[in-house]
């Protein structure tokens, strides 16, 4: 049986520094078929070259640009737009896949006979460099669970179009993937993670993981935005958040020996 088509959307932005070695991970998947779909958000550096390049050299790898600066969830929109594949996954243009990540996650998926899957993850620097740390999630997702903390990595997240259909991405600047997996497992009720680590998530100093306040900001916005709760509502929901952050959360982060 001839293996299904996997989608993999990355948004890029200024991503010059990372985006080669991000796209080389895919390439170097034991799983074959494949196609990365770029969307790049409007870069003022040598992105675009990179992938254009990198283009020449894979028919597999497809490069739009929007035509203003619009954010990552309207950069995934119109790569989901084009995906040809029966699974779609996402990346990030600075994280990074190990070589058996979409095998793993497609055995996964058929085994156990689900739509959507996801992976633990371990951490590295701006540099590369491990920093020894590994972030988990419960072996059995609720919903629930996922509505007060984002147990689920963008760079694993894979879901069956055949089953959902094509899900499209809120135009919500930050956490749009939060709110996708919490529409899917409102559909499905509960997710199982492939129980190891499958990628690389970069931590730079500009990232939403490095900043508290704005960790908070957004998520608060996700309550109030997405789920359309009134203020007092959303506060005490983000009350539970900030419960989940400090006293569970914690317990699924795993300090590991350096693995690259």
């Amino acid at each position: 049986m001839e293996a299904s088509l996997v989608s993999i959307i990355i948004p890029t932005f200024n991503s010059e520094k990372f985006i080669s070695e991000t796209i080389q991970s895919v390439c170097s998947q034991t799983y074959r078929n494949w196609e990365i779909i770029l969307v790049d958000d409007c870069s003022s550096d040598n992105t675009a070259a990179i992938i254009l390049e990198m283009v020449q050299k894979d028919n597999r790898i497809h490069f739009f640009q929007l035509e203003k600066n619009s954010g990552t969830g309207v950069a995934r929109n119109m790569g989901i737009s084009n995906a040809k594949g029966r699974f779609i996954s996402f990346l990030d243009a600075d994280d990074l896949w190990k070589p058996n990540k979409l095998q793993r996650q497609i055995d996964f998926l058929a085994a156990n006979n689900v739509p959507f899957t996801f992976s633990f993850y371990d951490c590295i620097d701006e540099e590369g460099e491990a920093l020894e740390k590994r972030v988990e999630a419960p072996l059995s997702l609720s919903y629930r669970q996922l509505f007060f903390c984002n147990y689920v990595g963008n760079l694993t997240g894979i879901y069956d179009v055949s089953y959902f259909g094509k899900i499209s991405i809120s135009s919500i600047r930050k956490r749009q993937d939060w709110m996708l997996w919490l529409t899917i497992l409102k559909k499905i009720k509960v997710a199982k993670p492939v129980p190891e680590s499958l990628a690389f998530y970069r931590i730079r100093e500009n990232s939403i993981s490095t900043s508290k306040l704005d960790l908070i900001k957004y998520n608060f916005a996700v309550y109030r935005s997405f789920h359309r709760f009134n203020l007092p509502l959303a506060l005490l929901y983000m009350a539970g958040f900030l419960f989940t952050q400090l006293a569970i959360k914690p317990n699924y982060i795993m300090k590991i020996k350096p693995l690259i």
